[in-house]
C-alpha cells in the first residue's frame, strides 16, 4: 500500500515536511484558541441573561404602576385639544435612550425615528436622554443637540430623575411650542414599537380652545400642572423604555449563547478533523520513513 508512497516522500526534502506539521501544529493552537474564546463569550452571554432576566421582571412590574402617570397626562391634552400654531412652531423632540448596548436596536429604532423628522425639518432641537441616542445622531445631526442626559440605565429610573430631568429641560432656555417625547413601548417579552407622546408649551396650552372647560384656570396653575405633567409623561416613557431594553437585551443575549454554541460545535469538529489530518500524515510519514530505509538496506 504505501510502495507507491515511497518515492514521491522519498524526493520530499525534510524541511518541507518538517514545515507542514509545524502549520498543522499551528492550526490546531489557532483552533484551540478561538474555541476557548468563544465559550468564555457564551459563559458572559449566558450570564448576562440571567441578569437581564431579573432585570426584566422587576421592570414589568414598575412599569404598571407607572403607566397611569403617563395615561393621565396625555387625558389633558387630549380633552383640552391642545395645538400649536403653525407660524411660529419651534419643535423639541426627546430621545428616550441609554448608556447601555448589547441590547438589540432599541436605541436605534428612536434614533432612526428622529432622524427621519430632522430629514424633514432640519430646524428641531433635540434633547438626548442617554448616550447612545447622543452617539448616534451626533454623526450628523451634532448641531440640532441641545442637552445630553448621561448616567442613564444603570439604575431602575424613578420619579425623583424625571423630575430632575424635567428641570434641566425648562431651565434650558429653548423655548419651544411643541414637541414630542419618543420612546420604545413595551408590548411582550419579544416585541416592542417605537412611538411618541406630544408636549406642549405654556402659550399653546392657554390658547388652546377648549381649556375654559376647566375651571378656575390661571397662568400659574397650568405652568404647575405643565411641568408636573412633563415630568409625569417622562418618567412613565423611561419606564417604558427601561422594560423594552432590557427585554431585548435578554433575548439578544439568549440568541447570542445559541449562536455561540452553534460556534462551539463547529469549531469542535474542525479541531477534532484538523488534528486526526495532524496524526495521519506524522503516521504517514514515520512508516514512509522506515520503509525508505528498509529498501535502501
Amino acid at each position: 500500500m504505501f510502495k507507491s508512497v515511497v518515492p514521491v516522500l522519498s524526493q520530499v526534502p525534510a524541511e518541507l515536511c518538517l514545515g507542514q506539521q509545524n502549520r498543522g501544529m499551528a492550526t490546531l493552537k489557532a483552533i484551540s484558541i478561538r474555541l476557548k474564546s468563544v465559550k468564555n463569550i457564551q459563559k458572559i452571554t449566558q450570564s448576562m441573561k440571567m441578569v437581564s432576566a431579573a432585570k426584566y421582571s422587576r421592570a414589568e412590574r414598575d412599569l404598571k404602576q407607572a403607566r397611569p402617570y403617563g395615561v393621565g397626562a396625555q387625558q389633558f391634552y387630549e380633552k383640552a385639544e391642545v395645538a400649536p400654531k403653525e407660524e411660529d412652531s419651534k419643535k423639541l423632540y426627546i430621545a428616550i435612550t441609554s448608556d447601555r448596548g448589547l441590547c438589540g436596536a432599541v436605541h436605534t429604532g428612536v434614533a432612526r425615528y428622529i432622524r427621519g423628522e430632522l430629514a424633514t425639518d432640519p430646524n428641531i432641537k433635540v434633547i438626548c436622554v442617554g448616550d447612545k441616542s447622543r452617539a448616534i445622531l451626533s454623526r450628523l445631526y451634532g448641531k440640532n443637540i441641545e442637552m445630553v442626559a448621561n448616567e442613564i440605565g444603570r439604575l431602575p429610573p424613578t420619579f425623583l430623575d424625571a423630575a430632575k430631568l424635567c428641570n434641566a429641560i425648562l431651565n434650558l432656555g429653548y423655548e419651544y411650542t411643541d414637541g414630542k417625547i419618543i420612546y420604545n413601548k413595551f408590548k411582550s417579552v419579544v416585541s416592542y414599537q417605537v412611538q411618541d407622546i406630544p408636549i406642549f408649551s405654556l402659550k399653546s396650552v392657554e390658547s388652546a380652545e377648549k381649556l375654559p372647560v376647566y375651571d378656575s384656570l390661571d397662568s400659574e396653575v397650568v405652568q404647575s400642572y405643565l411641568e408636573f405633567s412633563l415630568a409625569s409623561l417622562l418618567f412613565y416613557t423611561m419606564k417604558e423604555g427601561a422594560c423594552s431594553e432590557q427585554s431585548s437585551r435578554m433575548t439578544a443575549m439568549d440568541n447570542a449563547s445559541k449562536n455561540a454554541g452553534e460556534m462551539i460545535d463547529k469549531l469542535t469538529l474542525t479541531f477534532n478533523r484538523t488534528r486526526q489530518a495532524v496524526i495521519t500524515r506524522e503516521l504517514i510519514e514515520i512508516i514512509s520513513g522506515a520503509s525508505a530505509l528498509e529498501s535502501k538496506d
